[in-house]
């Protein structure tokens, strides 16, 4: 009698399981160990940049991505580039924006407007004959990110991250080997942990913060928890953040917090806020217009609704104007882009557990974009402005037109040899082996919303000071401790309080610390030492011969020649 289908599915699956052990390569194979010299961890800027800079100095190099596409916020949405001051750029991080010039230097890129009628604007805007330009579309960044991967035939593994239970081989203070959860390893001299998360840095147990310093620590003004300097990106006043307004006992909104925001100046764990920077656009056919996501709640909304009541007459979104009729939209007033105290576990956490937080606050945005164009207590005006944009569908096309690289504004920050601190930023002291500048103000978003003494609900961590010129980021700042790792640079989650931080963590400057970190990892392969003796005298020159900028004068270099 024939088998019946569950029957023969039956005999299919012993059969299976009484072969196998007699042909290993039926069951799914390790792979191979690679060997490389330098490996850089992150699809960041800085991440491709220091592969790119490791591969034109002749060393073999593997990129490792965990992500599918290469560029982070810099072809992630962050087209408005925030630099302080353009000339502190120089080096690989200058050429790329003259490439970005250069794209939009072809008729053929201008699908949606002409190029005449383009104006970039504010602190990225394009001079009169200035060989750069620092406004862009997310996919004209990523084909420059893949234009490198191609001209200088990088090895790059992709959607591949590091084996949270076993990430590392060390040997002493040296890394051997770094393991992928693909069972993957790779083994080599030098690494760079080029994430915003430091992720590598972390498993390697090398020291690291998360949060704010208590201004005390470090002799600092704009540090810790800051109530009184938050007046930008703030509520209207008598906005109630309880869920009956006026009334306590009925409990607190969503993303309002129970407790009081902390002593002035005074230290805690919690993390400036995250957004995705969206590309939005009102040109018709690449417009896909918002629409109301499954798990909407309208009371995540309502301290913006009654904002609304309060007083606010404008569109709460910044929209930069990018080629192409598209924006790059950010953050603006008390209640916008930010999810306020959503991300505080996202630095330490799992994949799955920053998965869920990525999720969330996408579908945060999507709610907040379609409330902002329908809902009826939005005034009339501001739905009708909203309604006009939509995102696009010839950007994340993966993901229907929403960007997919969520803004760590900071995560871990390394504990390092050096720590850069305010001081640093307002030239009160002097960081010493300049590796780039920081230009940018010290810039710090919300970082948490609380209900104030009369009851009303207010924002607490913003912080917007400017930087009166640009100063030197130090070596060994972005070098562990000799004592923790002898043989890894960490070019974004380098070491900074918060408030430093806030002025060195731009796309830019992860850019210039990414070629500089790949550079010393060079002169310590070179000179067969650890990153910590390499001779900083050779290196600086080095430095210098790349067009870095490591020093402000007046007469610094408008743009570097292309290699």
């Amino acid at each position: 009698m024939p088998l019946g289908h569950f029957s023969l599915l039956r005999f299919l699956v012993t059969l299976a399981s009484l072969v196998t052990p007699f042909f290993p390569l039926a069951r799914a194979a390790t792979p191979a160990p690679l060997e490389t010299e330098i490996c850089v961890y992150g699809g960041t800027a800085g991440a491709v940049i220091a592969a790119v800079q490791a591969a034109q100095l002749g060393r073999s190099v593997i990129l490792v991505s965990p992500d599918a596409h290469l560029g982070g916020l810099s072809s992630g949405g962050l087209g408005q580039t925030d630099i302080g001051n353009k000339r502190a750029i120089g080096g690989l991080a200058r050429q790329f924006y003259e490439r970005i010039a250069q794209h939009y230097a072809r008729p053929e890129a201008w699908a949606q407007q002409t190029r005449a009628s383009y104006k970039s604007v504010g602190q990225s805007a394009t001079e009169p004959g200035e060989p750069a330009m620092w406004t862009f579309e997310p996919h004209v960044a990523e084909k420059i990110f893949e234009d490198y991967v191609r001209e200088n035939k990088l090895t790059v593994l992709r959607r591949e991250r590091l084996d949270l239970a076993r990430a590392v081989e060390k040997t002493g203070a040296r890394l051997t080997a770094i393991r992928l959860e693909s069972g993957r390893v790779i083994r080599a001299k030098m690494f760079i942990d080029a994430t915003y998360e430091g992720d590598l840095m972390a498993k390697a147990g090398v020291s690291y913060r998360v949060g704010r310093e208590a201004n005390s620590e470090f002799g600092e003004t704009l540090n810790g928890v800051q109530t009184q300097r938050a007046t930008a990106h703030q509520f209207f006043l008598g906005v109630s953040p309880y869920v009956v307004p006026g009334a306590p006992a009925s409990g607190l909104l969503p993303g309002v917090a129970a407790t009081g925001p902390g002593a002035e100046g005074s230290a805690d764990a919690r993390v400036q806020a995250y957004n995705f920077r969206l590309c939005l656009t009102d040109f018709p056919e690449n417009r896909i217009p918002f629409t109301r996501p499954a798990d909407y709640d309208e009371r995540t909304y309502e301290v913006l609704l009654r904002n609304f009541e309060a007083g606010l007459k404008i569109l709460p979104l910044h929209n930069a104007g990018m080629p192409n009729r598209k924006t790059d939209t950010n953050n603006n007033t008390g209640f916008s882009t930010d999810f306020i105290g959503e991300n505080y576990s996202y630095p330490d956490a799992d994949y799955a557990t920053r998965d869920r937080i990525r999720a969330a606050h996408l579908s945060y945005h999507q709610g907040l974009a379609w409330t902002l164009a329908n809902h009826p207590r939005v005034p009339d005006k501001i739905r009708t402005e909203a309604a006009r944009w939509g995102v696009t569908r010839d950007e994340f096309t993966d993901n229907a037109g929403w960007p997919t690289q969520l803004y760590i504004r900071e995560a871990r920050r390394m504990t390092g040899a050096a720590v850069m601190t305010e001081l640093h930023c307002t030239g009160r002291a002097i960081a010493p082996d300049a590796v780039g500048l920081g230009a940018y103000s010290m810039d710090s978003h919300n970082t948490q919303r609380y209900v104030d003494a009369a009851g009303h609900v207010r924002n607490e961590g913003d912080v917007q000071v400017k930087v009166l010129a640009p100063y030197p980021i130090a070596y060994d700042a972005i070098t562990p401790r000799a004592t923790e790792c002898e043989n890894l640079l960490v070019p974004v989650a380098l070491s900074a309080t918060h408030i430093a931080y806030g002025s060195i963590r731009m796309e830019p400057v992860f850019m210039v610390l990414g070629q500089s970190a790949a550079t010393a990892a060079d002169h310590a392969i070179t000179q067969k030492t650890s990153v910590q003796k390499i001779d900083r005298a050779q290196f600086h020159e080095k430095l210098l011969a790349e067009k870095q900028v490591l020093a402000w004068t007046a007469s610094a270099p408008k743009s570097a020649p292309n290699k």
